[in-house]
C-alpha cells in the first residue's frame, strides 16, 4: 500500500481520465460512431456488454469514457455516465429511475428547464413531484412518502439566487435516491457524494468545460446505480460527443486554476455590489450576510463563480446591462467571459410570473457569471454600470 497522501482536488484535475490516453499528454479524438468486430461471437460479446468502449458510440465511446472517468475521480465516485446535455442527464436519469405512480421531491428554486420537465412529461407520465422549500430545514424529509418517493431533487446552489440545500439532510434520507445538481459549484466546489447523497449531477457546458464550446451532461455515482442509468439512458439517446467530451476533458484540466481566479474575482464584485446604493440585494454564499453563510462556509470547498443582485425594476436591469463594457450580455455561465442575464426574460422565461415568484426571480433580478477578465475591469465597468442607473 503506498504512503502517499491523497491528492488534492486541483492535482487530481489534471491527473484524472488519462487511463486510456497511454504516453499521450492529451487525449485521443475517437470520432467513430461504430467499430469493426472480430466475428459473430465478438460481435455479440460487445453487443451485450455493459458501456463497452469499441461498438457502437450511442453504447459508449473512448474519448467520452476518459471525460467519465475524470469525474469519477474529482467527484469520489465509483462511476460517470455523460450525456449530449445537461438536461439530457436530468431527464434520462428521472425516467430511469421513475415510472407512472412514482413521487418525487424536489425544490421549488430550481433551473426553469428542470422545473418545466418535472411540471410537463413528469406530470404527463403519471410520476407525482412535490416541490418544497430548500432553505426550510428538513422540508426535503419531511415530503418523502416511504414506499412511493423514488427520488429526492435538490440544486445547490440553485439558479439564480444561490439558494443552498444543507447536504446533510440529504444524505441522511433514507429509502428513495438523492440527487444534487451541483452545476454551480463544479466538483471543486463541492462534494455531494461525501455526505451520502447518491448522485451528483452537472451540466458540463458551464464550469467543467469552462470554455463555451462543449455541451454536455454528466451524472456521478456508485457503479451499480450508474449502469443501471446507463442501461435506460441507451434508449433515451442523449449521446455526448466525443468532439464535446474532448473540449470538457482540457476545460478539467485548468479547471482549478480558472474557478480559483473566478472566485476571488466574484467575492470581490459581491462586495462592491453590497455596498452600492443602486443595489437592492446582493445574493452571494460568501457574503457574510447571505441567510445561509454559515452552511456555506460548511460544505462547499469554493463560494462559487455565479452571483445574482437586485436593482430596482426591468428597466434599470436594461440600462444595467447595456452600459455594461466587459461583461457580455448571454445567458451561460462558468467561461473564461464574465456574462450578465436578466433571468426573467431569458433563463426563466418559460415560467410564469407566479412560477418565477415562487423561485425568487423579480423583474430587477440579474445574474453575473464571473469570468477571468482582471478583477479591477471587472469592478470598474460595474461601477460604472451601476451609475447610469443610480445618477
Amino acid at each position: 500500500m503506498s504512503d502517499q497522501p491523497p491528492l488534492s482536488q486541483a492535482t487530481l484535475a489534471i491527473s484524472a481520465g488519462r487511463a486510456n490516453s497511454g504516453n499521450s499528454l492529451a487525449p485521443a479524438l475517437w470520432a467513430s460512431s461504430t467499430w469493426e468486430s472480430g466475428g459473430l461471437d465478438d460481435a455479440h460479446h460487445r453487443a451485450t456488454a455493459v458501456r463497452h468502449g469499441d461498438f457502437y458510440s450511442r453504447y459508449a465511446n473512448p474519448t467520452v469514457q476518459q471525460f467519465e472517468h475524470a469525474i469519477a475521480e474529482l467527484e469520489g465516485a465509483e462511476a460517470a455516465l455523460a450525456f449530449g446535455s445537461g438536461m439530457g442527464a436530468i431527464a434520462a436519469t428521472v425516467l430511469a429511475l421513475c415510472s407512472t405512480g412514482s413521487h418525487i421531491v424536489a425544490q421549488r428554486q430550481l433551473y426553469a428547464g428542470t422545473l418545466a420537465f418535472l411540471q410537463g412529461p413528469c406530470q404527463r407520465f403519471g410520476i407525482d413531484v412535490t416541490f418544497v422549500d430548500v432553505a426550510t430545514p428538513g422540508a426535503f424529509s419531511d415530503a418523502v412518502i416511504p414506499g412511493k418517493t423514488m427520488l429526492v431533487i435538490a440544486e445547490s446552489p440553485s439558479n439564480p439566487r444561490l439558494e443552498l440545500a444543507d447536504l446533510d439532510e440529504l444524505g441522511s434520507i433514507r429509502g428513495p435516491l438523492t440527487l444534487v445538481d451541483s452545476t454551480f459549484s463544479t466538483p471543486l466546489g463541492q462534494q455531494p457524494l461525501a455526505y451520502g447523497v447518491d448522485l451528483s449531477l452537472h451540466s458540463a457546458t458551464k464550469g467543467i468545460a469552462g470554455h463555451n464550446d462543449a455541451t454536455l451532461g454528466v451524472i456521478a455515482g456508485e457503479q451499480e446505480l450508474i449502469d443501471e442509468i446507463w442501461a435506460y439512458a441507451l434508449l433515451h439517446g442523449s449521446t455526448p460527443s466525443p468532439f464535446d467530451a474532448l473540449n470538457a476533458l482540457r476545460g478539467v484540466r485548468t479547471l482549478a486554476v480558472r474557478t480559483r481566479q473566478q472566485n476571488e474575482s466574484a467575492r470581490s464584485l459581491s462586495v462592491m455590489l453590497a455596498d452600492h446604493p443602486a443595489c437592492m440585494a446582493v445574493h452571494y454564499p460568501g457574503l457574510s450576510e447571505h441567510p445561509q453563510h454559515a452552511l456555506a462556509s460548511r460544505q462547499l470547498l469554493q463560494y462559487g463563480t455565479v452571483l445574482s443582485f437586485e436593482v430596482p425594476d426591468r428597466a434599470a436591469a436594461a440600462k444595467l446591462m447595456d452600459s455594461l463594457a466587459v461583461a457580455r450580455c448571454a445567458t451561460s455561465l462558468g467561461g473564461p467571459e464574465t456574462l450578465i442575464c436578466h433571468p426573467a426574460t431569458s433563463t426563466h422565461a418559460s415560467l410564469t410570473l407566479d412560477e418565477q415568484a415562487a423561485t425568487g426571480v423579480t423583474d430587477g433580478l440579474v445574474r453575473v457569471s464571473v469570468g477571468l477578465e482582471e478583477t479591477t475591469d471587472l469592478l470598474d465597468d460595474f461601477e460604472q454600470a451601476l451609475g447610469e442607473i443610480s445618477g
